[in-house]
């Protein structure tokens, strides 16, 4: 089977590697010629552990091609995924010129059956958009040629995303078409050999699960983080309360972490779509847009921690460790680390950062606003305060004998809660966390 990628950012590219890996025929296809050339000689513009290797295993194996131009696999393709971003717009709303972008050109190349298939992340009802446009340009053509639409949206994790793609805990796959749906069905069985977990649904109810699923993940983190910042008010311990609900089966434990916020490219901008399409479709979402307001505020607990300890911070420096909005990660789209940057700069403090990966990501964003360590330890070099905002695992357990020689003064903000407090307050230090006064 002969397949298209259209768009190699974080889905598609990790998307065609892992088919590829299985055998099938993979062209991925992005209207960015530097960006075409630097993966076909195997240079990768994502960070995610395993996925270089994977492309220049398939690259080499000679499974996995690029392209600009999707009229030069067209004619010996069977399925096109739209992989394209669907940003926000300013009223929340995702923006879909590019997935109107790639049904176009869909319509206007396809000579024989194809299936167009929506990997994007988009509002409910925009198979109905991308129908219309493909019939248009067909029209315009003059010509009537077969095709089938298909929703089949994506659940991988920034840092784990070939795991994910390679074992997926279940395949959702929109469709009205029975010929479609054989043809999925074929295409992801390889990823599903030993317990076979398709869920086919129509088109609308498979655009909504993608949002449902991002939205309810972002509530029980935004839910923790408000549990936990009354905690800290009435006296009780938000990590003993995160234990004692999360042993209910009905509730479990995962994401209910508190901490300094979600960001990330997914939660922030699928929530917001979500609240948007319920406005436009007159009901509002209470809960969502709550989530919203709670996860914004969220972002500047670590602030005020630092701000209430130091008092003044003009002056003051501050080492922060992390700024990708989560481990395994380069990305620093909504990262709380530029909520709590932008606030320590406004307020005269002189800031000095450390990420194992994202470095070269915040000078990309930020530039020389801030000064960046060697290391996690050269960060800490006469510092007056601490703060860790992404949970990587060389910050898990660290020489808390080098850190208070380095510093200047002696508090850590821990934005994760992933620290002990007893220990720290046995090396001296003044240690803040979430949820826990």
């Amino acid at each position: 089977m002969n397949i298209a990628i259209v768009g190699t950012g974080y889905v598609g590219l990790v998307s065609g590697a892992c088919f590829a890996e299985v055998g099938i025929d993979v062209t991925c296809v992005d209207i960015d010629a530097d960006k075409i050339e630097k993966l076909k000689e195997g240079k990768i513009p994502i960070y995610e552990p395993g996925l270089e290797d994977l492309v220049t295993r398939n690259t080499k194996a000679g499974r996995l091609h690029f392209t600009t131009d999707l009229r030069n696999c067209i004619d010996n393709t069977d399925v096109v995924f739209c992989a394209v971003g669907t940003p926000p717009d300013e009223d929340g709303s995702a923006d879909l010129r590019y997935v109107e972008a790639v049904a176009r050109e869909f319509g206007s190349l396809i000579n024989r059956y194809t299936i167009f298939v929506t990997k994007s992340t988009v509002p409910v009802g925009t198979y109905k958009i991308v129908r219309r446009v493909i019939d248009e340009e067909l029209a315009r053509r003059g010509v009537s040629v077969e095709f089938d639409l298909a929703s089949n949206p994506e659940f991988l994790k920034e840092g784990a995303a070939i795991k994910d793609f390679m074992s997926p805990d279940r395949v959702v796959i929109g469709t009205d078409s029975a010929r479609a749906r054989k043809k999925m069905e074929r295409l992801y069985r390889p990823f599903l050999l030993n317990n076979f977990r398709v869920i086919f649904m129509d088109i609308a109810s498979a655009e909504m699960t993608k949002y449902a699923a991002n939205s309810m993940l972002a509530t029980r983190i935004s839910f923790m983080n408000d549990i936990a910042n009354l905690c800290e008010l009435v006296g009780a311990d938000a990590n003993m309360v995160r234990k004692g609900i999360g042993t209910d089966a009905r509730i479990g434990t995962k994401f209910l972490y508190p901490g300094c916020g979600y960001g990330g490219s997914c939660f922030p901008k699928d929530v917001k779509a979500l609240a948007k399409t319920g406005r436009d479709a007159g009901y509002s979402m209470s809960i969502i847009e709550a989530v919203e307001r709670v996860n914004d505020r969220q972002k500047h607990v670590v602030f005020d921690k630092l701000k209430k300890e130091l008092g003044s911070l003009e002056g003051k420096r501050i080492a922060l460790w992390g700024l990708a909005f989560k481990p395994e990660t380069d990305d620093m789209r909504e990262a709380p680390s530029l909520v709590v940057i932008d606030r320590l700069l406004k307020e005269g403090a002189a800031v000095t950062v450390y990420d194992p990966v994202a470095m070269d990501e915040c000078r990309r964003r930020i530039g020389d606003t801030v000064s960046y360590a060697r290391d996690m330890y050269d960060a800490t070099m006469d510092a007056d305060a601490l703060a860790l905002l992404t949970e990587w695992k060389q910050f898990r357990l660290p020489s808390w004998r080098v850190v208070h020689k380095a510093m200047r003064g002696n508090i850590v903000v821990d934005g994760r809660n992933i620290y002990d407090a007893a220990e720290l307050a046995e090396e001296g230090f003044i240690y803040k966390c979430i949820g826990k006064n």
